[in-house]
């Protein structure tokens, strides 16, 4: 049980680190186009729209992953 817990905790804290990292670097590349454009960075429901289904086809290729015998 305890070997089950271990490997579990290993893959959320990876998720978690990856899941940061990649936030952080997508901040960092909105703010450095911005800064090049000299204005404010402007996300409206069409960018929101767009990003949510590229992290959903990120989401489906991890699941894939697992499903490979």
């Amino acid at each position: 049980m305890q070997q089950e817990l271990d490997w579990k905790k290993k893959y959320i804290l990876i998720g978690g680190i990856v899941g940061l990292v990649s936030g952080l670097f997508a901040a960092f590349v909105l703010i450095q186009r911005a800064e090049q454009r000299q204005m404010t960075p402007k996300i409206n429901a069409g960018d929101g729209v767009k990003v949510g289904l590229g992290v959903l086809g990120v989401l489906k290729l991890i699941a894939d992953l697992g499903e490979k015998s």
